[in-house]
């Protein structure tokens, strides 16, 4: 999965903002905090969940697989509810 062509983001302080912009259907703005914004940041390139994961504890360590795969799925269930992955 990756994140679809049409959809760019910006950092601004701690809040990543992501628009669409071209032939997207979604015409909004989703804001990001740090960890969504990093699991945003995987899907810049051709990635999977399980890889997501992975990153995600390496990243936060300490934090338990079940709030590490809740996270990750609260976003991508975003993304695809707004068009934004391309899977």
């Amino acid at each position: 999965m990756k994140l679809k062509k049409g959809f760019i983001t910006h950092e601004t302080g701690d809040t990543q903002v992501m628009v669409a912009v071209g032939g997207a259907k979604f015409s909004g703005l989703i804001r990001s905090n740090r960890t969504a914004a990093f699991i945003v940041d995987q899907l810049k390139k051709e990635t999977t969940r399980d890889a997501i994961l992975e990153k995600m504890k390496e990243r936060y360590d300490g934090v338990t697989d079940e709030v590490i795969g809740r996270d990750v799925d609260k976003v991508l269930n975003t993304l695809r509810e707004v068009g934004a992955l391309d899977e």
